[in-house]
């Protein structure tokens, strides 16, 4: 897996956690275990019934025991979304 994060470096990624978190920051390192940290990050904040709330953290480390998703985010893409207007339940804790 940690081949294809070097990749991913100064570039922006999305990181699911296993309790569910969205964060969203340029991935500025990585270890063998797969903690990384991520600049200018936020986390995106889902609810049902109002837009998504995006919670500015800067510079973020996040364990790797806690990843269970990593991917790139297009930039371009991102930018013409409006997230006051996207509704979602927020993901649940992975279950083992």
């Amino acid at each position: 897996m940690s081949s294809g994060l070097e990749s991913y470096i100064n570039n922006t990624v999305s990181i699911i956690t296993a309790d569910g978190r969205n964060f969203v920051g340029t991935l500025k390192g990585f270890d063998q275990t797969i903690n990384v940290i991520l600049d200018e990050s936020h986390e995106r904040v889902f609810s049902p019934t109002t837009g998504i709330e995006q919670v500015v953290l800067g510079l973020h480390i996040i364990r790797g025991d806690n990843i269970a998703v990593i991917g790139q985010i297009d930039d371009a893409v991102d930018s013409r979304l409006d997230f006051s207007s996207i509704r979602g339940e927020p993901l649940g804790p992975v279950v083992h």
